[in-house]
């Protein structure tokens, strides 16, 4: 396991304890900071950087929500995900920390079993975009010919190596893997497995998510499901189309934020990718057919 770097920032010396205490045994380094303005000031620092910031909303003198803001209005940290944590949970509230930049929501108080759900959450997202930085620059050269392809692939092991191929066909091949990931993922488990949102929650804050994917691409009736992704360079884009075997979804639930959902350690993947890595998004039939765009 990679170690990561964790910045966490509460005013609350208890709350503090409480985080180190549930943390304690993932082997992350924690760096743990009562105000929002040391923790600008050890962002600004420079090394080393962290992977992951967990934030307090609401702290005397600057906020959470204005330390959100100043990293994601900076290039240097924008990438780091952001777990925001805090007593308020109003609709509004909740909406105003995700549309600043917040990825996950904890609601206090918490068990510790949500909190480590999604911090490997947030850390997995962290390990995609370094694999793709590594690699992409590998293929970019290569990748220019490509006109139209046509890829096909069955678990979830395989979605990381295509992902890379696909992202470096991008000019920002970070941006656009996350949400590339989002979409074929969910096109194994969702579609062709057929895990709903409630069985996703459940197994990631038991951590059996993995052992319960393995088991079903053993059955018969899922494994022999294929996910069809399509490439095509088009004059002023590129179009990603992903298509499953599965029943389909009601997508129109998940291409917005929902603040009641905000709290989940899952749900909100498909908007983050409709706002931050594709210039459009479209789902057709009963969903299981996704076409992604990324302008060239």
């Amino acid at each position: 396991m990679t170690q990561r770097r964790i910045l966490v920032v509460d005013d609350e010396i208890i709350n503090l304890q409480i985080i180190r205490e549930y943390l304690e045994d993932t082997g992350h380094q924690l760096e743990l900071l009562t105000s929002a303005e040391q923790g600008w000031e050890r962002l600004t620092a420079g090394v080393p950087a962290f992977d992951l910031a967990i934030l307090d909303r609401m702290m005397p003198g600057m906020s959470g929500i204005e330390l959100l803001r100043l990293m994601k209005g900076d290039t240097r940290f924008a990438a780091i995900p952001v777990i925001m944590q805090t007593a308020a949970t109003a609709p509004d509230q909740v909406r105003e920390g995700i549309e600043a930049g917040a990825y996950y929501y904890l609601a206090k108080p918490y068990e510790p079993e949500t909190l480590l759900a999604i911090v490997r959450a947030a850390l997995t997202d962290v390990a995609v975009r370094e694999s793709t930085r590594h690699e992409a620059l590998a293929h970019v050269k290569a990748m220019e010919l490509l006109d139209h392809a046509e890829f096909r692939f069955r678990r979830l092991d395989e979605v990381g190596p295509l992902i890379r191929v696909l992202a470096s066909l991008c000019a920002q091949p970070e941006t656009v893997a996350s949400g590339l990931s989002e979409l074929l993922v969910n096109a194994v488990e969702h579609g062709n497995l057929g895990l709903s949102y409630e069985d996703k929650k459940r197994l990631r804050i038991e951590n059996t998510w993995e052992e319960e994917v393995e088991r079903r691409q053993q059955l018969p009736e899922y494994g022999g499901r294929s996910v069809l992704v399509r490439v095509a360079r088009l004059p002023d884009r590129l179009e990603f189309t992903v298509c499953d075997e599965g029943q389909g979804f009601d997508w129109r639930r998940y291409l917005d934020f929902d603040p009641e959902r905000a709290t989940d350690p899952n749900g909100r993947g498909i908007a983050m990718a409709r706002m931050l890595s594709f210039h459009s998004l479209h789902y057709s039939g009963c969903g299981n057919t996704v076409t992604a765009t990324v302008r060239a």
